[in-house]
């Protein structure tokens, strides 16, 4: 886990792409963050930079946000015992 990664922001953005509320510049930046944090691999940041497989990739993006950020809480439950 990136202990720089901004998990808040990251769920926030989340939800605005999963509602499809998120503007392109949210959308780019929750991207960003997966790719920076190592959950989206170059290929697939690259296709969605081209907008190629944007719908597909940006869904696979959300599992993986989510499992991110419930891997972030499981080890915040974990990190006090």
């Amino acid at each position: 886990m990136d202990d720089n990664l901004n998990y808040e922001r990251l769920s926030f953005l989340g939800d605005k792409v999963k509602l499809g509320n998120a503007s392109k510049v949210e959308k780019d930046e929750f991207m960003n963050m997966l790719y920076q944090n190592g959950s989206v691999n170059k290929s697939h940041y690259q296709q969605y930079k081209a907008n190629r497989n944007i719908d597909e990739i940006v869904n696979a993006a959300l599992a993986v946000g989510a499992v991110v950020i419930l891997g972030y809480l499981i080890g915040e439950i974990f990190k006090g015992e």
